[in-house]
């Protein structure tokens, strides 16, 4: 399991986001503060605080090429 920081800040980015995220067969939650969802779920994104970093798990150990196709939404 890789786990990172996120800052998805428009709805442009959110869209992005999850169009590269379903290309992926393993399983990505996000995490902010007391809430989980599937990164899949466009929906479940916005149900999230999005003012802040959100975090991400992805349950996956080969995930190089995701990471690589998300790395402008990574934070430190």
């Amino acid at each position: 399991m890789k786990t990172f920081n996120l800052s998805l800040n428009c709805i442009n980015d959110v869209k992005e986001f999850v169009n590269i995220v379903t290309k992926y067969d393993f399983e990505i939650d996000l995490t902010s503060g007391r809430y989980v969802v599937d990164a899949k779920s466009i929906m479940g994104i916005f149900s999230l605080d999005l003012s802040k970093p959100i975090k991400a798990e992805v349950h996956s150990d080969d995930c190089g090429k995701f990471v690589e196709e998300i790395k402008k939404f990574i934070v430190d």
